[in-house]
């Protein structure tokens, strides 16, 4: 009897490592677990950033990856939203892709599924033509995920902007949010984000299953509701948390003194404050946040970036040369010296998060990091920025009650004092306690839901006998 081959999936990230890193994990479960090959696709509007470059070399043998040429997106206005910009970019890189899909044929290895996540499922259209399974991995959610699948309904039955709207979005199992914390593109309906995720969100159904980066424990209510049987609706399936564990690519000395330095302190004793790759404070929000951990009185390790956002803000872009210390308050770092640790732009997170020192993480909560730190069992103060930010912060605050949530003024500006509260809240205080009772139960749950009979590894054990019956069926068809 012949052997049937190992199965081959492709991956089309996102541009943004935020997409890529879960991708990767998942990957790297497919491969180690399963024994398949995997293929990511690369698109982008220009060559690959060199962080992608570092993660994708640095993988197995059994992951490879081919870069599409970038598509041309010289026609779009600089005002041209992200949402857009990713969606085009995937549209545009179609005929690449099916070059891709020809030589896959013509070497007797076409893919058993295609993956795309949030904004690619014009990339379905491609593997459908070659009888390629197509399927999306959703890197954020399943309360966001629930609201994608409603979203098509709720934009016929809304006339307003969400914004507009008196009661909050109640979605089947999910923790209600009112408009102004739904996801950046749902913010202006008149904008192409808004068409382009709308647009998405459509095509969703599409897929033949939609596997979620969160687990049973974490969201049992939107999960249960996602997979009662639906008709609009493809089979969901929880495999998370999917994060990075490992020892991560470094950049240098500054990690290494950073992890020495929380050696040096007391257990749980480390408030950890990153708001991610992409985020930014305006400079008066970067200097109240100085002063608000300087008033706390607690230890802190602090990954700063230049402000952004004042005036004249395309000056200090995100690749800023300017050095982010320049804009700390004066006598910042001698009046913290000891108790507190800055380092510029980049930090080991996982390790940082998984050291006994670290107690707490003030985060924007995007859902990367937040999947680190419950699997570190680190409790959360939520500080969201943008994208589905928003929304994660209500469920984390609302629902699962792993973070305290940080309160803004009249301005938008989240003042010293109310930094220093919230801090010293999760430090040392009773509403602490409670988060951190609550995060150390959903540590142990990500880690039952990833052992050989727990939920996630028993939710992608189904998708692959999925696959493996597939693939046998285009072989006796003679289709692959």
């Amino acid at each position: 009897m012949e052997e049937q081959k190992a199965p081959h999936v492709a991956i089309i990230p996102s541009p943004g490592m935020g997409h890529l890193i879960p991708l990767v994990q998942f990957a790297k479960r497919l491969v180690h677990r399963h024994g398949f090959t995997v293929t990511f696709l690369v698109v982008g509007e220009g060559p690959p950033s060199k962080a992608q470059r570092t993660v994708l070399e640095s993988l197995p043998s059994s992951i490879s990856s081919v870069f599409l040429p970038p598509a041309d997106l010289t026609d779009l206005p600089q005002t041209t939203r992200i949402e857009t910009r990713i969606s085009l970019t995937v549209s545009r890189s179609n005929p690449e892709l099916r070059r891709v899909f020809d030589s896959f044929a013509a070497e007797g290895r076409l893919p058993t599924a295609l993956f795309v996540d949030l904004f690619g499922t014009d990339a379905f259209d491609v593997a459908v033509e070659f009888h390629v399974s197509p399927y999306i991995f959703y890197p954020s959610t399943a309360n966001v995920l629930s609201f994608f699948l409603h979203l098509p309904k709720l934009d016929e039955t809304v006339s307003c902007e969400f914004t507009e709207l008196t009661e909050p979005v109640m979605i089947p199992g999910c923790v209600p949010v009112s408009g102004k914390d739904l996801l950046d593109p749902a913010q202006d309906r008149k904008n192409d984000a808004y068409k382009w995720l709308l647009h998405n969100t459509k095509r969703y159904k599409e897929a033949e299953g939609i596997l979620v980066n969160s687990f049973l424990e974490l969201e049992p209510n939107a999960l249960k509701a996602l997979q009662e049987p639906g008709l609009d609706k493809p089979p969901v399936y929880p495999v998370g948390p999917l994060v990075n564990i490992g020892k991560q690519e470094s950049n240098g000395v500054e990690e290494s003194e950073c992890l020495k330095w929380l050696d040096n302190q007391p257990i749980g004793s480390v408030l950890y404050v990153s708001f991610g790759s992409g985020g930014t404070l305006t400079c008066e929000q970067f200097n109240e946040l100085a002063l608000g951990l300087a008033d706390s009185e607690q230890r802190f390790l602090w990954v700063i970036r230049t402000p952004s956002g004042i005036a004249n803000a395309s000056y200090f872009d995100s690749h800023s040369q300017n050095d982010p210390l320049t804009f700390l308050p004066p006598g910042f770092l001698e009046h913290t010296k000891g108790r507190g640790f800055v380092i510029p732009s980049w930090a080991p997170q996982a390790q940082i998060l998984a050291h006994p020192s670290t107690g707490g993480f003030l985060t924007h909560c995007g859902w990367n990091s937040t999947l680190e730190s419950i699997v570190s069992g680190v409790p959360l103060i939520a500080w969201p920025l943008y994208a589905e930010q928003k929304m994660n912060a209500v469920l984390l605050t609302e629902d699962i009650h792993v973070a305290l949530k940080v309160r803004a003024r009249e301005d938008g500006i989240v003042g010293k004092e109310e930094v220093a509260r919230v801090v010293k809240g999760l430090m040392e205080g009773e509403e602490g306690k409670g988060v951190r009772n609550k995060m150390k139960e959903m540590k142990e749950g990500a880690s039952r839901a990833l052992k050989d009979d727990g939920s996630s590894t028993k939710a992608l054990n189904l998708v692959v006998l999925k696959w493996k019956a597939h693939q046998k069926e285009l072989e006796q068809n003679g289709k692959h």
